[in-house]
Protein backbone atom coordinates (compact mmCIF):
# COMPACT_ATOMS: atom_id res chain seq x y z
CA UNK A 1 0.00 0.00 0.00
CA UNK A 2 1.20 3.61 -0.66
CA UNK A 3 -0.92 4.98 1.96
CA UNK A 4 -2.43 3.81 5.01
CA UNK A 5 -4.39 5.92 6.92
CA UNK A 6 -5.56 3.46 10.71
CA UNK A 7 -7.85 4.68 13.10
CA UNK A 8 -7.39 8.47 13.18
CA UNK A 9 -9.77 10.47 15.81
CA UNK A 10 -9.32 14.34 15.95
CA UNK A 11 -11.75 16.71 17.82
CA UNK A 12 -11.78 20.37 18.23
CA UNK A 13 -12.73 21.08 21.14
CA UNK A 14 -15.75 19.09 21.77
CA UNK A 15 -16.37 18.70 18.32
CA UNK A 16 -15.40 15.08 17.07
CA UNK A 17 -14.24 15.12 13.28
CA UNK A 18 -12.63 12.09 12.81
CA UNK A 19 -13.89 8.68 14.60
CA UNK A 20 -11.78 6.05 13.70
CA UNK A 21 -11.23 6.67 10.38
CA UNK A 22 -9.02 4.02 8.11
CA UNK A 23 -8.37 3.97 4.75
CA UNK A 24 -5.92 2.18 2.14
CA UNK A 25 -5.05 3.91 -1.35
CA UNK A 26 -3.25 1.79 -3.63
CA UNK A 27 -0.33 2.50 -5.23
CA UNK A 28 -1.06 4.78 -8.60
CA UNK A 29 -4.77 4.84 -8.78
CA UNK A 30 -6.82 8.13 -7.80
CA UNK A 31 -9.08 8.37 -4.87
CA UNK A 32 -11.70 10.72 -3.88
CA UNK A 33 -13.40 11.74 -0.87
CA UNK A 34 -16.77 12.77 -0.53
CA UNK A 35 -18.71 13.94 2.25
CA UNK A 36 -20.96 16.36 3.41
CA UNK A 37 -18.75 19.88 5.04
CA UNK A 38 -17.22 19.79 7.85
CA UNK A 39 -16.76 15.77 7.54
CA UNK A 40 -12.98 16.46 8.15
CA UNK A 41 -12.24 15.68 4.89
CA UNK A 42 -9.73 18.06 4.39
CA UNK A 43 -8.47 17.37 7.99
CA UNK A 44 -7.22 14.28 6.69
CA UNK A 45 -5.30 15.90 3.57
CA UNK A 46 -3.54 17.60 6.24
CA UNK A 47 -2.80 14.61 7.97
CA UNK A 48 -1.58 12.90 5.96
CA UNK A 49 1.35 14.53 5.56
CA UNK A 50 2.15 16.01 9.43
CA UNK A 51 0.73 19.07 9.19
CA UNK A 52 -1.87 18.28 11.36
CA UNK A 53 -1.51 15.95 14.33
CA UNK A 54 -4.49 13.22 15.08
CA UNK A 55 -5.54 12.88 19.08
CA UNK A 56 -5.28 8.96 17.83
CA UNK A 57 -4.32 6.69 14.98
CA UNK A 58 -1.34 6.57 12.06
CA UNK A 59 -0.78 7.65 8.87
CA UNK A 60 2.13 5.31 7.17
CA UNK A 61 3.75 6.23 3.83
CA UNK A 62 5.72 3.84 2.21
CA UNK A 63 6.29 1.76 5.30
CA UNK A 64 6.98 4.69 7.56
CA UNK A 65 4.80 6.41 10.50
CA UNK A 66 4.25 9.96 9.72
CA UNK A 67 4.12 11.20 12.98
CA UNK A 68 7.14 9.07 14.24
CA UNK A 69 9.76 10.33 11.38
CA UNK A 70 12.55 12.94 12.65
CA UNK A 71 12.14 16.30 11.55
CA UNK A 72 14.12 15.75 8.26
CA UNK A 73 12.80 12.85 7.67
CA UNK A 74 9.31 14.50 7.40
CA UNK A 75 10.41 17.22 4.95
CA UNK A 76 12.31 14.81 3.27
CA UNK A 77 8.41 12.75 3.04
CA UNK A 78 6.64 16.15 2.03
CA UNK A 79 8.81 16.82 -0.96
CA UNK A 80 7.02 13.48 -2.40
CA UNK A 81 3.99 15.20 -1.99
CA UNK A 82 2.76 17.74 -4.12
CA UNK A 83 -0.72 19.64 -2.52
CA UNK A 84 -3.12 21.49 -4.68
CA UNK A 85 -5.13 24.05 -2.62
CA UNK A 86 -9.02 25.13 -2.91
CA UNK A 87 -8.08 28.43 -3.97
CA UNK A 88 -4.63 27.72 -5.55
CA UNK A 89 -3.18 29.68 -2.36
CA UNK A 90 -0.48 31.55 -4.86
CA UNK A 91 1.59 34.71 -4.15
CA UNK A 92 -0.10 37.65 -5.76
CA UNK A 93 3.86 39.73 -5.31
CA UNK A 94 5.05 37.16 -7.29
CA UNK A 95 4.70 36.16 -11.08
CA UNK A 96 3.50 32.38 -12.03
CA UNK A 97 7.12 31.75 -13.06
CA UNK A 98 8.26 32.31 -9.33
CA UNK A 99 5.41 31.16 -7.58
CA UNK A 100 5.94 27.29 -9.93
CA UNK A 101 9.68 27.67 -8.90
CA UNK A 102 9.17 28.40 -5.37
CA UNK A 103 9.15 24.75 -4.20
CA UNK A 104 12.05 23.97 -6.20
CA UNK A 105 14.48 26.52 -4.82
CA UNK A 106 13.73 25.17 -1.77
CA UNK A 107 15.48 21.78 -2.21
CA UNK A 108 18.33 23.93 -3.08
CA UNK A 109 19.44 21.03 -5.30
CA UNK A 110 19.13 22.32 -8.99
CA UNK A 111 20.34 25.56 -10.95
CA UNK A 112 18.79 28.51 -11.94
CA UNK A 113 18.56 26.49 -15.69
CA UNK A 114 17.34 23.59 -14.59
CA UNK A 115 14.63 25.05 -12.54
CA UNK A 116 13.54 26.97 -15.07
CA UNK A 117 13.13 23.82 -17.54
CA UNK A 118 11.06 22.63 -14.36
CA UNK A 119 9.27 25.51 -14.34
CA UNK A 120 8.37 25.58 -18.18
CA UNK A 121 7.79 21.80 -18.37
CA UNK A 122 5.07 21.93 -15.77
CA UNK A 123 3.60 24.90 -17.28
CA UNK A 124 2.90 23.06 -20.48
CA UNK A 125 1.56 19.53 -18.50
CA UNK A 126 -1.04 22.12 -17.31
CA UNK A 127 -1.41 24.06 -20.82
CA UNK A 128 -0.41 27.44 -19.35
CA UNK A 129 2.75 28.28 -21.90
CA UNK A 130 3.01 31.70 -22.42
CA UNK A 131 1.68 32.67 -18.99
CA UNK A 132 4.84 32.40 -17.66
CA UNK A 133 5.31 36.65 -16.39
CA UNK A 134 1.60 37.19 -15.58
CA UNK A 135 0.72 37.62 -11.86
CA UNK A 136 -2.10 35.56 -10.37
CA UNK A 137 -4.59 38.78 -10.51
CA UNK A 138 -4.37 38.28 -14.40
CA UNK A 139 -5.58 35.23 -14.65
CA UNK A 140 -8.92 33.67 -14.35
CA UNK A 141 -10.31 31.20 -11.71
CA UNK A 142 -9.49 28.17 -13.88
CA UNK A 143 -6.22 29.42 -14.72
CA UNK A 144 -5.09 30.22 -11.21
CA UNK A 145 -6.27 26.77 -10.13
CA UNK A 146 -4.02 25.22 -13.08
CA UNK A 147 -1.13 27.43 -11.95
CA UNK A 148 -1.49 25.86 -8.34
CA UNK A 149 -1.19 22.56 -10.16
CA UNK A 150 1.86 23.34 -11.98
CA UNK A 151 3.41 24.12 -8.39
CA UNK A 152 2.71 20.90 -6.89
CA UNK A 153 4.15 19.12 -10.07
CA UNK A 154 6.55 20.62 -10.20
CA UNK A 155 9.18 19.12 -7.58
CA UNK A 156 7.90 15.94 -9.12
CA UNK A 157 5.81 13.83 -6.45
CA UNK A 158 5.18 10.79 -5.63
CA UNK A 159 1.76 11.86 -4.07
CA UNK A 160 -1.10 14.69 -5.51
CA UNK A 161 -3.39 15.54 -2.73
CA UNK A 162 -6.20 17.84 -4.17
CA UNK A 163 -8.02 20.11 -1.73
CA UNK A 164 -11.47 21.07 -3.76
CA UNK A 165 -10.04 21.21 -7.05
CA UNK A 166 -13.34 22.44 -9.22
CA UNK A 167 -14.91 24.61 -6.33
CA UNK A 168 -15.78 27.52 -7.77
CA UNK A 169 -15.34 27.04 -11.23
CA UNK A 170 -17.94 26.95 -14.26
CA UNK A 171 -18.61 23.34 -16.01
CA UNK A 172 -16.43 23.82 -18.91
CA UNK A 173 -13.35 24.17 -16.92
CA UNK A 174 -14.04 22.06 -14.04
CA UNK A 175 -13.99 19.34 -17.26
CA UNK A 176 -10.68 20.87 -18.29
CA UNK A 177 -9.42 20.33 -14.38
CA UNK A 178 -10.77 17.35 -13.96
CA UNK A 179 -8.89 16.08 -17.26
CA UNK A 180 -5.66 17.59 -16.03
CA UNK A 181 -6.23 15.01 -13.43
CA UNK A 182 -6.41 12.18 -15.29
CA UNK A 183 -3.35 13.55 -17.38
CA UNK A 184 -1.46 13.31 -13.68
CA UNK A 185 -1.83 9.73 -13.20
CA UNK A 186 -1.71 8.42 -16.96
CA UNK A 187 1.25 10.64 -17.65
CA UNK A 188 3.35 10.85 -14.41
CA UNK A 189 1.75 8.06 -12.66
CA UNK A 190 1.02 9.81 -9.37
CA UNK A 191 -1.12 8.76 -6.65
CA UNK A 192 -3.62 11.14 -6.31
CA UNK A 193 -6.46 11.78 -3.33
CA UNK A 194 -9.09 14.58 -4.17
CA UNK A 195 -11.37 15.49 -1.44
CA UNK A 196 -14.30 17.07 -3.05
CA UNK A 197 -18.10 17.66 -3.52
CA UNK A 198 -18.94 17.55 -6.95
CA UNK A 199 -19.92 13.71 -7.83
CA UNK A 200 -19.78 14.60 -11.20
CA UNK A 201 -15.84 15.17 -11.38
CA UNK A 202 -15.61 12.52 -8.90
CA UNK A 203 -17.04 9.50 -11.29
CA UNK A 204 -15.06 10.90 -14.22
CA UNK A 205 -11.21 11.11 -12.28
CA UNK A 206 -11.53 7.78 -9.81
CA UNK A 207 -10.42 4.55 -9.51
CA UNK A 208 -12.01 4.55 -6.37
CA UNK A 209 -14.59 6.71 -3.73
CA UNK A 210 -14.50 6.85 -0.08
CA UNK A 211 -17.46 8.60 1.69
CA UNK A 212 -16.36 10.29 5.04
CA UNK A 213 -19.39 10.23 6.91
CA UNK A 214 -19.78 10.72 10.89
CA UNK A 215 -15.82 10.83 11.11
CA UNK A 216 -15.29 7.38 9.42
CA UNK A 217 -15.37 5.85 6.05
CA UNK A 218 -19.53 5.41 5.15
CA UNK A 219 -18.77 3.43 2.27
CA UNK A 220 -15.60 2.96 -0.06
CA UNK A 221 -15.99 0.96 -3.81
CA UNK A 222 -15.26 2.15 -7.71
CA UNK A 223 -17.62 4.83 -8.95
CA UNK A 224 -19.85 1.98 -10.58
CA UNK A 225 -20.27 0.47 -6.90
CA UNK A 226 -20.91 3.97 -5.20
CA UNK A 227 -23.80 4.76 -8.03
CA UNK A 228 -25.42 1.16 -7.23
CA UNK A 229 -25.47 1.69 -3.23
CA UNK A 230 -28.53 1.23 -1.56
CA UNK A 231 -27.26 2.40 1.57
CA UNK A 232 -29.58 5.45 2.16
CA UNK A 233 -26.71 7.44 3.51
CA UNK A 234 -24.61 8.04 0.33
CA UNK A 235 -27.46 7.39 -1.78
CA UNK A 236 -28.99 10.19 -0.68
CA UNK A 237 -25.24 12.01 -0.83
CA UNK A 238 -24.24 11.16 -4.09
CA UNK A 239 -27.90 11.96 -5.71
CA UNK A 240 -28.50 14.94 -3.75
CA UNK A 241 -31.57 14.11 -2.20
CA UNK A 242 -31.03 14.20 1.31
CA UNK A 243 -35.16 13.44 1.93
CA UNK A 244 -33.45 9.45 1.90
CA UNK A 245 -30.68 9.64 3.99
CA UNK A 246 -33.23 11.85 6.64
CA UNK A 247 -36.31 8.94 5.82
CA UNK A 248 -33.57 6.27 7.11
CA UNK A 249 -32.52 8.20 10.36
CA UNK A 250 -35.65 9.13 11.42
Amino acid sequence: MSIEIKNLHKSFGSTKILNGFSLDVKEGETLSVIGHSGAGKSVTLKTIIGLMHPDEGEVWVDGKNVFQLPREELYELRRQVGYVFQFAALFDSMSIRDNVAMGLRRIKTMTEGEIQHRVSASLYLVDLVGSEDRRPSELSGGMKKRAGLARAIATQPKYLLYDEPTSGLDPVTTTTIDELIKRMSDELKVTGIVVTHDMTSAYRISDRIAMLHEGSIKFVGTPDEIRASEDPVVKGFVEGRPEIANRALA
